[in-house]
């Protein structure tokens, strides 16, 4: 498994809009047989900043299945507008340091 992360740096006033995107845009992640889970934070000291947590099965799984799917065509639409706002999107490997409680 692999982890994508998206940071995004809004401009002022976007956030409700963009948040309710993506409510909608994680239903066509959860409809993809390559996506394993995800997730949207929020930072409280810069409230225009966004971090976006998508579990993938593989980086190529990623790039190849889903971005070739029809489930990639809807998830698109909704966050189109929002990639000129994205400061990082990234895959990362996870390492033995984790835990969770």
């Amino acid at each position: 498994m692999i982890t994508e992360y998206i940071r995004y740096n809004l401009p002022t006033g976007l956030n409700p809009q963009f948040e309710a995107d993506y409510v909608k845009a994680a239903d066509y992640l959860q409809a993809s047989a390559v996506c394993m889970g995800c997730d949207l934070t929020h930072c409280e000291e810069e409230p225009q900043r966004y971090i976006l947590r998508i579990l993938w099965t593989s980086t190529a799984d990623h790039l190849q299945i889903f971005r070739s799917s029809e489930e990639f065509k809807g998830f698109f639409t909704l966050v189109q507008p929002y990639i000129p706002h994205i400061e990082e999107m990234q895959h990362y490997q996870f390492t033995a340091v984790q835990f969770s409680k």
